[in-house]
């Protein structure tokens, strides 16, 4: 395996320490700027046989992919498309139970998935999973089409590690899998549609917070169940659906619950030129958003630049701009780039299911979420109270003057 997550996070003790020893493996501690870019590098040196990617670090390898996809065109285009097709089926094949190979498999393998998987250090790798944060279901999608089967782990510090694991031959799109042997899940006051807070029970919950008794008397409860603060359901096959979260969970003026992480990805989905995204409404009269594009970071510090990526241009000219950097972005501001942002606003606000769901105020911030920011943590997971301190004068001039 390779460790590149700080050794004091719950998920690297897991993976990098406690089961290599009881497996006999061996760990490749990746460099210290491993998140800002050089991880791909150790990827293709150590070839682990188990990763486990934190949703960032999918990200921004599906990123680079996509890049190189737009350059390749004709037959090989054709054949990368083809390819990808079988790799799909193959892979809704699995989720159904049935592992027979569609026709062309054996081909599509050895033509595309064995170089893509040789190119990324992937090519030993028996099992992939993501943690530590929501992922977008499209970038799973992509590399399931490559024949890269990546699945859940989901779990908290609170329970040792994981509590929930996708396995490559039991998983479910968009599920984060079934609960652990020995482990035990209920949903707390589920609703018509069987969502309820995950509660979580068995021997691996811890004692509590240390000197903080009131902390851990709201988080475990007097049965010993470990209180998540997520809302999910189960399928009758066992597998949970992470649907929402109790503390991001927005609840309007006029009462209505929305979960934030489905809008945000939507959006992402609609504007490749995102890198985060952040919604706001807690009671407020109606959502608005922050926004920060995709821009290269400071190998060195780890700070965002000013310079957008080579994919963030090539979207800016796709929309009749010459933006090449936050600045140009902003100074003027520029027309064809907002008019862009605003239709794929409207196209999320096309999937709301009610008015209540749809944006209607928006604005690009001068620089990209960042873990020296402290608008990400070290999994790159967004800390929703730290962004609506920093950016609170931002998020006032949506409501002014109603």
């Amino acid at each position: 395996m390779i460790s590149y997550l700080p050794l004091s996070h719950i998920a690297a003790q897991l993976a990098d320490i406690y089961t290599i020893m009881y497996s006999g493996g061996l760990v490749y501690f990746a460099g210290a700027d491993a998140l800002k870019g050089s991880l791909g590098a150790t990827l293709k040196e150590c070839r682990p046989t188990r990763f486990l990617g934190v949703p960032r670090v999918w990200e921004k390898i599906y990123e680079k992919m996509m890049e190189m996809g737009k350059k390749t065109t004709g037959v090989k285009k054709s054949i990368s498309t083809w390819a990808k097709g079988v790799g799909t089926e193959s892979n809704l094949r699995k989720e159904r139970g049935d592992f027979s190979k569609p026709l062309g498999y054996s081909v599509a393998n050895a033509v595309v998935f064995k170089k893509v998987k040789l190119a990324l250090g992937l090519d030993r790798c028996e099992s992939l999973f993501t943690g530590a944060a929501p992922i977008a279901p499209e970038i799973v999608k992509y590399f399931h089409s490559l024949d890269i089967l990546i699945v859940d782990i989901y779990g908290m510090s609170e329970t040792s590690g994981p509590h929930n694991v996708g396995m490559n031959h039991a998983f479910r799109y968009g599920s984060v899998g079934k609960t652990i042997n020995g482990c035990h899940t209920k949903l707390l006051n589920p609703d018509d549609e069987g969502n309820g807070e995950i509660c979580m029970g068995g021997r691996h919950i811890s004692m509590g917070y240390l000197r903080m008794q009131e902390k851990t008397d709201e988080a475990i409860d007097d049965e010993g169940w470990c209180h998540s603060g997520d809302i999910g359901r189960e399928d009758k096959d066992g597998y949970l659906f992470i649907t929402g979260r109790i503390k991001e969970l927005i609840i309007t003026a006029g009462g209505e619950n929305i979960p934030p992480v489905l809008i945000e990805d939507s959006l992402k989905e609609n504007l490749p030129c995102i890198s985060n995204c952040m919604l706001i409404g807690d009671k407020r009269k109606f959502l608005s958003i922050l926004l920060t594009f995709k821009v290269e970071i400071d190998l060195e510090t780890g700070w965002p630049t000013d310079q957008l990526t080579p994919a963030c241009v090539e979207w800016c000219r796709s929309v009749g701009s010459s933006a090449n950097t936050i600045h140009d972005v902003l100074s003027g501001p520029d027309a064809k780039i907002m008019r862009a942002i605003q239709e794929g606003i409207d196209n999320t606000n096309k999937r709301a299911t009610s008015n209540a769901q749809k944006i209607a105020k928006w604005t690009i911030l001068p620089k990209d979420f960042s873990i020296p920011g402290d608008e990400l943590g070290p999994t790159m997971k967004l800390k929703r109270p730290v962004v609506n301190k920093k950016y609170a004068q931002s998020i006032e001039r949506f409501y002014e003057n109603l």
